[in-house]
């Protein structure tokens, strides 16, 4: 089963995003075939204030425990995050 993780930064949090950006990479790429796929949202200048990573596993529980062990959320990143299951049914590789 497939969850999504929406995650959207503090105020003024850039910098702290940008310190902690090797060590979340770093966690996410541990992870392997779990993450699906992932990435920042971009507020109107461009510039990095959120996340969404898209990850497998067989329960939410996996999905939050994903998502609290992430660097970004042990350094305080993030203002919100919310965990949904997710269909991927349009453009799904899988389903081609």
């Amino acid at each position: 089963m497939l969850f999504t993780i929406i995650s959207k930064d503090k105020p003024d949090s850039l910098d702290l995003r940008l310190q902690t950006r090797p060590s979340h990479l770093e966690y996410i790429k541990s992870l392997g075939d779990a993450v699906k796929l992932g990435g920042p949202f971009l507020d109107e200048n461009g510039k990095p204030c959120g996340s969404l990573v898209i990850v497998e596993g067989d329960n939410i529980e996996g999905a939050r425990e994903i998502a609290s062990n992430d660097p970004y959320t042990k350094a305080g990143l993030f203002a919100s995050t919310e965990i949904s299951a997710w269909s991927w049914t349009v453009k799904n590789p899988e389903n081609a």
